[in-house]
């Protein structure tokens, strides 16, 4: 018997957008400084877009008409920053248009990994 949460992550997975499709292509297999991330990892009762455990760093993509002011979205927001997770949002449009800015910023919040 699966886990309901194995099979929404996986559902997840299967409907991402392509700004999120493009990202995992660039930050799948270790190909930032050798950082792990996971996709629709499961923190709580909430998905995050992607995961970088070891770096504590949520990153999430917002598409076109996600409110991030919303109630809903700040309380699940809070709630994963309670977990000891950093949260970076960008919108659709900045991984599609400004991707190399995308990239430059995630890294940045990564921990140098010599350290």
């Amino acid at each position: 018997m699966r886990r309901p949460g194995v099979s929404r992550a996986r559902d997840l997975r299967r409907r991402s957008g392509g700004p999120e499709r493009k990202l995992w292509r660039a930050i799948k297999a270790r190909q930032l400084e050798g950082f792990h991330f996971r996709r629709q990892y499961r923190i709580g009762p909430y998905y995050a877009d992607f995961a970088c455990l070891k770096a504590a760093l949520v990153i999430e993509i917002d598409g076109r008409g996600h409110d991030t002011d919303a109630p809903a979205e700040r309380r699940r927001q809070a709630y994963i920053e309670s977990r000891g997770f950093r949260v970076l949002r960008f919108s659709n449009e900045d991984v599609l248009h400004e991707f190399e800015a995308v990239i430059t910023a995630i890294l940045a919040a990564l921990p140098d990994p010599r350290e």
